[in-house]
């Protein structure tokens, strides 16, 4: 496919790798002369109408997804009866790259990986886009982590083809348990799968493996993972916490958002207490029930969950003991556990004298900052992005509440609205427009213009040929877009053919775009029938499809005789006669 060109734009350089449905290739875009990534999928899909609708309405999804943490989708188009997608280029390896070219990763960076990760996941549930397939091979690590394949991983819903050989082999380890059985899925099935990330980034590996998706699919509902520290000791106990808690098989006892996820990996950098305990959810474990029913020893032992355990042996009943002193015991330890739980319960409700904290300032500091101080003021935070047109506080909090200096009990949540720049506004088509009205449009819209030439054989000068983004995408208010305006035909220089005899520099002119007009001049050193010159002189930029005049020798000028002298002799004039008025 080298050098094949895309919609006339996109120019294929070379091959950068192969996934379940597309190749990716480095391409040129020729339009704006930069490197971009272009994803070509296979053209099997490209048979399947409702696969192709899907494709169509998550492209132009996730080219609305604008986030540090995001790659960037440009364009998407079809060429050929093939779809492809236009995208950020990132130089740099995937995290599936680094792990198994470092093997476990510290802890600390780990955290802190996963936590771009789930910010790049919250902008796009906000924005109403699921991912559906986080994976490490989806995470490009140049200078900062950038998540992908956002709109491909919609459109081609893993779910959907669970028992192909090989296409999803590596994506099933990432499954979240609702994914495996084909229920209806939500935010959180993305959560799970980021901890499905995190553990490998942990641990070395994933939590399951198996000889085929259905069998890792099955270990996602059925089974539950040992922690990440159980392979890599270096693990501390808060992100073994962390791991178990967004890896949870029920998604009520998940984080409830990528957020609040994202928050607890902030606390753990920070050297703060996570908010995540060890849990074991009731449908997370293999579970013995022993049957009541008079069958016999054969079905004295009934084991749920897939997994065998030794049957129960029934022994004859003794007669009833005194148990005095063992009920008492028990009656203690009962007791204790109650008052135990009233404790626990007063502190929650506020009636044990938890001791209350006055709310610091955090407007105008960063996120991560504004966490770190509501930590160390004994505070819990809950992040929730919004929309500014002070580019200034972009990923900074611009509220809080409660506010400042207001008391609450210690260990209470404080809400801080963290900047994502300005609303997200429609971008106007100013195609076939005027440069002028175009850039007054843009600017009234609320966007600032740069502008690029082209020339175009059609287009007339100062008219707009195409723009980025293209109309009908949402782009911040504020950001840039740029408009390619024609400068008119393309110019060449004018070849020079002084010299040549005048059919070969006709020629030479016509080959290059222009016509001929031809005038001849005598000329004393130049031979008949050979160019003098040409008007516009060689070298001279000039419109394609122009007239250039060539000047011809005709020869030397006519020869004509020397003019004849004639010399006369000299009479000298003969003195004056003086007379004076005197005389009579």
């Amino acid at each position: 496919m080298a050098q094949q060109v895309f919609t006339g734009r996109y120019q294929i350089v070379r091959h950068l790798a192969r996934g379940g449905m597309a190749e990716v290739y480095l391409a040129r875009d020729l339009l704006l002369d930069r490197p971009v990534a272009l994803k070509v999928l296979f053209p099997e899909f490209s048979t399947d109408p409702s696969f192709v609708e899907r494709f169509r309405r998550e492209a132009r999804a996730a080219a609305n997804l604008n986030h540090p943490n995001i790659v960037s989708v440009y364009d998407w188009g079809e060429e050929g009866g093939t779809y492809f997608i236009v995208m950020e280029y990132i130089e740099g390896p995937t995290l599936r790259d680094v792990i198994r070219g470092e093997g476990p990763l510290f802890p600390n960076r780990a955290a802190e990986i996963g936590a771009e990760i789930a910010a790049a996941l919250e902008f796009a549930h906000r924005r109403g886009v699921i991912h559906r397939d986080v994976k490490p091979g989806n995470v490009l690590i140049s200078g900062m982590v950038k998540v992908t394949d956002f709109g491909i991983a919609r459109a081609g819903d893993p779910k959907e083809s669970l028992t192909q050989t090989g296409a999803v082999m590596g994506t099933a380890s990432y499954f979240s348990p609702e994914q495996a059985q084909g229920l209806a899925i939500d935010n959180r099935s993305d959560v799970y799968s980021l901890g499905i990330v995190l553990y490998e980034m942990a641990a070395g590996r994933p939590p399951f493996t198996g000889d085929s998706p259905l069998a890792i699919a099955y270990q996602h509902v059925r089974e539950t993972p040992v922690p990440p520290s159980r392979h890599n000791p270096d693990v501390p106990p808060e992100l073994d916490n962390v791991v178990m808690k967004a890896m949870a098989k029920d998604r009520a006892n998940r984080y409830p958002s990528a957020n609040d996820l994202r928050n607890d990996l902030l606390r753990f950098t920070h050297g703060q207490p996570v908010a995540a305990e060890p849990i074991v959810a009731a449908d997370d474990a293999t579970r013995a029930m022993t049957a009541t029913g008079p069958s016999g020893p054969a079905d004295s032992t009934r084991v749920m969950g897939g997994v065998a355990e030794p049957p129960v042996v029934v022994e004859e009943e003794e007669p009833p003991r005194k148990r005095t002193g063992a009920y008492f015991v028990v009656l203690l330890v009962l007791l204790g556990l109650l008052a135990i739980l009233l404790v626990v319960f007063a502190r929650q409700l506020g009636l044990g004298g938890t001791p209350e904290v006055v709310v610091p300032s955090v407007v105008g500091e960063t996120e991560p900052d504004a966490i770190r101080i509501l930590n160390d003021a004994g505070l819990k935070s809950r992040t929730v992005p919004v929309n500014d047109d002070n580019t200034e506080n972009i990923n900074r909090v611009i509220d809080q509440d409660p506010p400042r200096d207001v008391e609450v009990k210690k260990g209470a949540t404080v809400t801080i609205s963290v900047s994502q720049g300005p609303t997200p506004v429609q971008v106007p088509d100013v195609r076939n427009r005027k440069e002028d009205t175009a850039r007054e449009i843009l600017t009234a819209a609320g966007f600032t213009v740069e502008v690029t030439e082209r020339p175009d054989d059609e287009v007339p000068a100062e008219t707009v040929i195409d723009q980025l983004p293209v109309p009908g995408n949402n782009a911040p208010k504020g950001s840039k877009v740029t408009i390619v305006v024609s400068s008119g035909r393309e110019q060449v220089a004018v070849p020079n053919v002084a010299g040549r005899d005048q059919s070969e520099a006709a020629n030479i002119l016509g080959q290059a775009g222009f016509t001929t007009a031809v005038e001849t001049e005598s000329s004393d050193t130049v031979p008949t029938g050979r160019v003098i010159r040409t008007d516009p002189a060689a070298s001279t930029p000039t419109p394609k499809g122009s007239t250039v005049t060539l000047l011809v020798s005709s020869g030397p000028p006519p020869t004509t005789a020397p003019p004849v002298v004639t010399t006369l002799p000299v009479t000298r004039p003969t003195s004056p006669t003086t007379t004076s008025i005197f005389d009579d």
